[in-house]
């Protein structure tokens, strides 16, 4: 396949000050799975724009190793209806690269800018435009025979047990002085890190601070309130979703510690940042304002935690969820229950069954497929999910909060594009449940869910637990599909369940 880079790709590759750990990665997968890297003439043109005249000079010097388009294609009517918005010459350098894929003359673009990827969806060719990290999570997804990482699961450990001297920590070495001094101080202290054989891979420290802490360095100011501080966190692009299960991690501790507030300070230096910047935005953090510091100009954002839900937007209030939006049972096979929700696993189950990482595993968004006939289900409802077992083994488990319905399925390429990051399905298994029909009956097509894990159960309601207390009627009825739930019903199952009601707003 060929592959158009765009131009923040090729200076964050070619620059002798990347600390580039997760573009080391992008350009092994397109090595090793032979694939041609080409720039558009136009971007050879943006790099001798660029504004430091070094990196210009090191990056005509490293351009060899590209395929230079030796031709462009010529505008169509829907690449010149674009062109009517482009506000400058950057705007319609982005036109033009989008075309040679509108034109298939190239396979797909990698991208770090977002007005390019909002383009592609003007031209609905979304599917081909990807971020760094999206195209490693789509060869990891596509070819897990080739990956190198054994183990990525997440731990809590001591400071001084985590080699300083690792790679990783390069980019903090460069962006604060003290940083070696700040860390050794903190070698007692808690972090959360994630490492494999070839070192760390994610990295986070969170403070809590209370209602009297001074912030005098932030502007504009921060009034009194017990704040949570995401005082370090980096994560490199592995395909893993490392980025949504230490953002669990985060509210988790949010909630344990009941803050009024979650915010962190950040540099805009490199592509790393900003997508970490990004990622924080998609889960309700805004821009606040700025911190000075003796290494410079950090922005902070701010995640208000008070409880409050958004049902256009659910993300932006996570895990908060209306015990008054519309409630629903389903059932989840035994075999795939804890793959897809390991923080739910039984007892009867090991942990150390499900450290081997998997991109849904770690997700904080994931994806169920469904047949069922009830289909009306609606961003911001609640789904309680039953794993499968009979009378005793079958138990309540989780709530998960939906956020997408995607019931106009046109093809089995689409539903494939559509589950391969979340769901626990690979290629293979994901066009068997697109083919499946069951013997003597039509196809039914299946629909898929996009929900957003909130909450594992403390004490598990069995099927018998569920009968006895009128959630179920009997044996016969235990969940088939989604099957509505009453706010009585909920409400007796959260109970049985222990679980923590303050999740819930109302």
């Amino acid at each position: 396949m060929r592959i158009l880079l765009d131009t923040n790709i090729v200076i964050h590759r070619e620059s002798n000050f990347a600390h580039n750990e997760d573009i080391g990665l992008l350009f092994n997968w397109i090595d090793r799975l032979n694939h041609e890297k080409c720039v558009h003439p136009l971007s050879i043109k943006e790099i001798e724009n660029y504004r430091d005249d070094q990196v210009v000079k090191t990056i005509k010097i490293k351009v060899e190793n590209y395929n230079i388009l030796k031709t462009t294609a010529p505008d169509c009517k829907d690449i010149e209806e674009l062109r009517k918005h482009d506000k400058n010459e950057n705007d319609s350098i982005d036109t033009s690269i989008l075309n040679e894929l509108y034109k298939n003359r190239v396979g797909c673009i990698i991208t770090e800018d977002r007005g390019l990827h909002r383009k592609a969806k003007f031209l609905h060719i979304s599917h081909l435009v990807f971020t760094i990290d999206g195209f490693i999570e789509k060869c990891t997804a596509e070819h897990p025979d080739l990956v190198d990482y054994k183990v990525l699961a997440v731990k809590k450990e001591h400071f001084g047990n985590i080699n300083l001297d690792d790679s990783f920590f390069d980019s903090f070495k460069g962006d604060y002085n003290e940083f070696e001094k700040w860390y050794n101080i903190k070698s007692d202290k808690i972090a959360y890190v994630s490492e494999t054989e070839g070192g760390v891979k994610a990295f986070l420290y969170v403070k809590v601070e209370e209602a009297k802490e001074v912030y005098d360095d932030i502007e504009p100011k921060f009034a009194p309130k017990k704040r949570l501080k995401i005082g370090t966190f980096k994560v490199v692009s592995t395909g893993y979703k490392l980025g949504e299960r230490f953002l669990k991690i985060i509210f988790d501790n949010a909630k344990v510690y009941k803050v009024d507030e979650i915010y962190v300070t950040i540099f805009e230096k490199r592509q790393e940042q900003n997508r970490l910047i990004e990622l924080l935005k998609k889960w309700g953090f805004k821009d606040w304002g700025y911190k000075t510091t003796n290494n410079g100009i950090e922005k902070v954002l701010v995640r208000d935690f008070v409880p409050n839900f958004d049902r256009e937007n659910p993300k932006f209030t996570y895990p908060y969820v209306s015990r008054s939006s519309p409630k629903f049972i389903v059932p989840i096979y035994e075999h795939y229950h804890t793959e897809l929700l390991p923080d739910s696993l039984l007892k009867t189950e090991k942990s150390e069954d499900f450290k081997k990482n998997e991109p849904h595993r770690n997700a904080l968004q994931k994806v169920y497929i469904s047949r069922s006939i009830n289909r009306d289900l609606h961003k911001g409802d609640i789904v309680v999910f039953y794993r499968t077992g009979g009378y005793h083994r079958g138990v309540t488990t989780t709530i998960g909060l939906v956020e997408s319905i995607h019931d106009n399925i046109k093809s089995e390429q689409e539903f494939i594009q559509l589950c391969r990051k979340r769901s626990i399905f690979g290629d293979d298994e994901l066009r068997k449940h697109w083919r499946f029909k069951r013997p003597g009956k039509r196809w039914v097509k299946p629909f898929v869910i996009n929900f957003l894990y909130i909450y594992t159960f403390q004490k598990r309601l069995n099927l018998a637990n569920l009968i006895k207390l009128g959630v179920i009627a009997d044996v016969n009825s235990a969940p088939r599909g989604f099957e509505s739930l009453s706010l009585e019903k909920f409400n007796t199952i959260i109970k049985g369940s222990n679980t923590d009601e303050s999740y819930f707003i109302d």
